[in-house]
């Protein structure tokens, strides 16, 4: 459920005053650990380091991010994968099968030279 609108957006007044005054360009990464702050027109540009509760993960402020919350474009949980050994298998196969065809592509370019 969103904010009423007689409040308004919650925008972290110390994020706030982080960016108070500065240039996005001249600014390296700005540390934050507030992920329900709303992105607003102000902070276009700017690099954000939102905390995932590990680390902070680097995000580029763009137009259309705004109205957004920070949190949302910095995960909490890594996805690694499903499958397993026969996974495992299907991925070598198919690298292999990569590794060959751009030997392939070489050789062929090779001969195409002479």
């Amino acid at each position: 459920m969103s904010r009423s609108l007689k409040k308004g957006p919650y925008v972290d007044p110390r994020v706030l005053k982080k960016i108070e005054g500065k240039k996005p360009q001249e600014t390296g990464v700005i540390k934050t650990w507030s992920r329900a702050c709303v992105i607003s027109p102000e902070m276009v540009g700017f690099t954000f380091g939102v905390h995932n509760g590990r680390d902070h993960i680097e995000v580029f402020i763009g137009e259309d991010m705004v109205g957004h919350k920070l949190g949302e474009f910095s995960l909490t949980r890594k996805f690694i994968k499903h499958g397993g050994k026969m996974q495992k298998d299907l991925e070598a196969k198919k690298k292999e099968d990569e590794i060959n065809a751009a030997k392939g592509a070489k050789a062929a370019a090779e001969g195409a030279k002479k």
